[in-house]
């Protein structure tokens, strides 16, 4: 899966350029050549009653290393199979053997009510970490039942660095366990600069019952 990123000193909009694909004018057409950087597919993992999805890096043709500066994670159509519990993740600086690397972040949340009896845009501290090795919560309390899932997207920026900090960000859609469309932005940073070489998904609690989590990375 091949996604191009636009050269803007590539744009081709002279007037012979227009004639040349069929259009009279340069307000007719725009030529414009597609190249550069790539998202690059790597590893899928699906859940099934899982207690946890993780990916470590060599391992299951997992790649979390140098190789990419940016890792982005697809979590999709995650059910839980416990009622009003959250997504969370984990970082390790030592291929999984413990998922505990400190973290500083902070979250806002906006929802809204399937019955439109309340809605709201809000910071939520329960949901930020202050120097913190817990898991990073990464959605509101998703609901159990046979309709109810999350979906969300997480950046994490060159975690194989041994000289900054690993920034990432999150964007989650969910309806919670009392049937409200809420959307989480977290955002925040691992403080460590040992490499960061395996990422670990769960629930607050509970098995993930069903959902798939991609990884990719970005040239």
């Amino acid at each position: 899966m091949a996604l191009n990123k636009l050269k803007y000193n590539s744009l081709n909009i002279t007037p012979a350029a227009n004639k040349a694909i069929g259009f009279d004018s340069d307000a007719d057409a725009l030529e414009a050549t597609l190249s550069g950087g790539a998202i690059t597919f790597i590893k899928k993992l699906t859940a099934s009653s899982s207690s946890t999805l993780s990916f470590v890096d060599g391992s299951s043709d997992v790649v979390l290393d140098n190789t990419y500066k940016e890792y982005i994670f697809i979590y999709n159509n995650i059910h839980g199979a416990t009622d009003d519990e959250s997504i969370l993740f984990n970082l390790s600086a030592d291929s999984g053997s413990n998922y505990n690397v400190t973290k500083t972040s902070t979250c806002f949340e906006a929802y809204n009510f399937e019955n439109d009896s309340a809605r709201a845009l809000s910071y939520v501290g329960g949901r930020d970490l202050a120097q913190g090795t817990g898991f990073q919560i990464l959605s509101s309390d998703v609901g159990a039942d046979n309709d109810q899932c999350v979906c969300g997207i997480l950046h994490l920026f060159n975690p194989s660095s041994t000289t900054f900090v690993k920034h990432y960000i999150a964007t989650t859609v969910d309806v919670n366990a009392g049937n409200a469309a809420v959307v989480n932005y977290v955002a925040g940073y691992a403080n460590t600069t040992s490499a960061v070489d395996a990422v670990q998904f769960k629930m607050d609690s509970g098995n993930i019952d069903a959902g798939t989590i991609t990884l990719y990375g970005i040239n």
